[in-house]
């Protein structure tokens, strides 16, 4: 066991050490690239909002031969000048045009542009098109934006946990590096996550399988809440999170920025580096991620798991450190009417287990946990997904024609010591599960107007999976899958401010099951008193077909700052392998799992309103809804057990549930905004076994209170803000037994972010100070994965990110 420690540090140490000479030569490549350009000078600017000195992001800064546009962060980037005079044209819809002068020269200070707001009203442009703002009024889907500048301010351990604070949307958290996102108490595949067109395919059926994607690097988001199986596969019957592909780079561009990152609670380490460039035509952009970190502190000493008590070293909850490494490419082209994009990711992952999350054998193992804090012992799992995705637009005058292409593998492996259990002998290895899933992916989709009251859209989406499996411990068979779906919505404008939006989908799956029968005999007894040794059949092969059709109508009505939303539709999912065919034991549960072959599609019915008030300083938006399942799929607990593993059976009921959410905005000073959020959902199972009962990991009545101060500049500090939120979420008495109620609890955050002007000619870093549960205080999530074994969520954390443009 000393021996295969010790390798495994030398790999985790071999491979650290090969990222960092990689990251070394990139580094090398983008100075040579910065290099290169020193022959010619740069004008380098910020453009901000005159009276509230924001950043002002789209931003068009126009001189003679050349163009440029600010960023999030309000600057931009001239590069290729010559000594001498230039007059810039500073204009944005909304503000008063500007134009500045500007002597360029070698050591030239920052340019800074203060915009005034136009006092036209902004009505007026419409007729020479419609703002995204606008757009997404008129549509009666129930959406949330989320822009790059959140993503920054708010950024978590994972991409999900950042994402946590959107009303509606909440994780199951496993461990402090990995989640999943669950969207109004719904989670697995009834959430679609949606990257650049195309839909992330992994293991996502799993209570411990994370999302494999970096999340630096994402400069918008797209959240959709209730069913939006039309446009985004059947899949969607919760809601998508989508993550839209970043803005193509302007012209003669090269820039790019380095996040740093490190926190104190689980010691993590990070960096990320990212560049985009862009001549006339191509463009290209990449990114390289590493993350390094180890074992989190909960404020508890012990673990009570089965009436066990397990001690806690230093309070770390053992075996949970990772490592990260990610890396992208993309390569582009873009003309008038045409533009392509090529996308190629490496997400790759080794994560640890609480060692005693697997089950009782922890207590004879003979690895010390506590050794060190940083390295992954058994049990753990390390994943590896690598993804090619295409999107390439042309545009033929009133028709515009999208093609989304995409292939990708997701690697996954699960490993722990190798233990007898049963009729199994001690298995050879310690890789206990291995998953191999290959997906390839075509979306076509015409957007046309008939007339000038008529959006139109019309689609085509097809899917096709094949999954392999290995390891000694069987839990889902191998299997392939194939999905066709064809759709179309219009969205018709009736007036101004009343639009009308449907659309209909029709979905047909196949799925084929492999048979798969034991590695190792089992003693069965005979009707006649004997008894034979035989290899037990696990799943067969079977082959199921379903489809259904899906269908939506929905009202957006505009009125003043006020927009009233109605929808209702129907949607459609598919059974997964897992639910269909599972029959093992699944150790980090602890429980042994059996599909059924018998379930039938699930059919959501829902209705989602909204009403959103919109006004200079204040807003406020409620967003409730009804939904009901005809056949909803879940793991049923049953009092059979196998080799004293209680079994869970997949099966069906009726379920009926009810929600929304509650956001309000107010800035009550001049530099002062307080925000409150507050969002609910009911259940109930109204037919099977569980009648009356919630469904699992149904999220409890939760809200947030936060206030943000904005100070003056001061010293090297530009725009920095003050904010403390408090998250308070009531106990969570409605369960599904063996489920345990949980309390209510009262966390607080702060944070302190700022523009660092580390000097006159470049541009500002942006720092982001955090301090999660002020208090340090003991509570358990009822949607966090290590909650079932009673892990409280963790402790005080300080975590400070730069991010450093150049």
């Amino acid at each position: 066991m000393v021996f295969a420690r010790s390798q495994g540090l030398f790999f985790q140490s071999y491979n650290i050490n090969m990222f960092y000479k990689t990251l070394s030569i990139w580094l090398c490549f983008s100075l040579y690239a910065m290099a290169c350009t020193q022959d010619s000078l740069i004008i380098k600017g910020l453009v901000v909002n005159a009276k509230t000195l924001q950043p002002i992001e789209g931003v068009n800064i126009i001189g003679d031969g050349f163009f440029s546009i600010s960023s999030s962060d309000g600057s931009f980037i001239i590069k290729n000048i010559t000594n001498g005079n230039y007059v810039l044209n500073v204009s944005h819809i909304g503000y008063a045009p500007k134009t500045v002068n500007v002597h360029v020269w070698r050591n030239m200070d920052l340019i800074y542009v203060a915009l005034d707001e136009a006092v036209t009203n902004l009505d007026a442009v419409e007729v020479n098109g419609k703002t995204s703002k606008r757009r997404d009024k008129e549509s009666s889907t129930i959406s949330y934006k989320v822009s790059k500048e959140f993503l920054n301010q708010n950024r978590e351990n994972s991409l999900m946990q950042t994402l946590s604070k959107i009303p509606g949307v909440s994780t199951i958290n496993i461990g402090s590096g990995q989640s999943k996102p669950v969207i109004r108490g719904l989670g697995f595949n009834r959430v679609a996550v949606v990257q650049n067109g195309i839909k992330h395919e992994a293991q996502q059926w799993g209570n411990d399988h994370g999302l494999e994607i970096d999340q630096y690097g994402i400069e918008n988001i797209q959240i959709i809440k209730g069913p939006a199986s039309l446009v985004y596969g059947a899949d969607a019957i919760a809601g998508v999170v989508d993550i839209k592909p970043n803005k193509i780079p302007a012209i003669n561009s090269f820039n790019g920025e380095v996040n740093l990152l490190g926190e104190s609670n689980n010691d993590l380490l990070g960096i990320s580096l990212g560049v985009k460039a862009r001549k006339e035509n191509w463009f290209y952009r990449s990114r390289l991620t590493l993350r390094d970190y180890g074992d989190y502190k909960v404020p508890t000493d012990k673990i009570n798991y089965e009436n066990y008590i397990f001690e806690l070293h230093d309070n770390h909850l053992r075996n949970t450190a990772g490592i990260e490494a990610n890396a992208s490419f993309n390569i582009g082209y873009t003309s008038e009417g045409f533009t392509t994009e090529t996308s190629f990711s490496n997400v790759n992952a080794k994560n640890g287990f609480f060692a005693n999350a697997h089950g009782l054998e922890v207590r004879t193992s003979s690895i010390d946990y506590d050794s060190y804090s940083r390295d992954v012992d058994l049990p753990y799992h390390k994943v590896n997904h690598f993804k090619i995705t295409n999107n390439t637009s042309l545009d033929l005058g009133n028709h515009t024609f999208h093609l989304d292409l995409g292939y990708q593998n997701n690697n996954r492996e699960e490993h722990s010591e190798p233990i007898p259990h049963g009729y199994m002998p001690t298995p050879p290895d310690s890789k206990e599960r291995a998953f191999n899933k290959n997906t390839y992916t075509l979306n076509v989709k015409d957007v046309f107007k008939p007339n000038a009251k008529h959006d139109v859209v019309v689609g085509l989406n097809m899917e096709y999976q094949d999954n392999n499996i290995g390891g000694w411990g069987f839990l889902i068979p191998e299997y392939t899958r194939f999905t066709v779906g064809a759709f179309g919505y219009d969205q018709f404008e009736i007036n101004k401010n009343l639009h009308l939006q449907a659309g209909i989908r029709y979905d047909f799956g196949v799925v084929d099951t492999h048979s798969y029968f034991d590695w190792y005999p089992s003693t069965r007894n005979n009707d006649d008193n004997t008894t034979s040794n035989i290899y037990l059949q696990r799943s067969q092969d079977k082959t199921l077909n379903f489809g259904s059709t899906s269908a939506s109508v929905g009202l957006s009505y505009l009125r003043n700052k006020t927009t009233y939303k109605i929808n209702i539709g129907k949607s459609f999912r598919m059974p997964l392998s897992n639910e269909l065919a599972s029959d093992g034991v699944n150790y980090h549960m602890y429980r042994y799992e059996k599909g059924n072959l018998d379930l039938d599609p699930e059919a959501s019915y829902q209705l989602d309103m909204e009403v959103d008030y919109s006004a200079k300083k204040f807003s406020v938006a409620l967003s409730p809804f009804v939904n009901f399942f005809d056949n909803y799929i879940y793991l049923n607990p049953t009092s059979s057990y196998y080799e004293t593993l209680q079994i869970y059976e997949y099966t069906q009921a009726k379920v009926f549930r009810v929600g929304g959410e509650l956001s309000a905005s107010s800035t009550v000073l001049k530099n002062v905004t307080l925000n409150a959020s507050a969002e609910y959902v009911y259940s109930r199972q109204t037919s099977g076994p569980k009648k009356n009962f919630t469904l699992p990991f149904s999220p409890p009545l939760s809200g947030r209170l936060s206030a943000n101060y904005q100070f003056k500049d001061l010293l090297f500090f530009n725009s920095p803000q003050l904010s403390a939120e408090l998250k308070v979420a009531g106990a969570q008495n409605e369960i599904v037994p063996p489920e345990q109620i949980t309390a209510g609890y009262q966390v607080l955050n702060m944070a302190f972010v700022s523009k660092l002007n580390t000097s006159k000619n470049s541009l500002p870093i942006e720092m982001r100070l955090k301090l999660n549960n002020v208090f340090h205080t003991k509570y358990f999530d009822h949607t966090s994965f290590y909650r079932l074994i009673d892990v409280p969520e963790a402790g005080r954390n300080i975590s400070l990110s730069l991010t450093i443009p150049f």
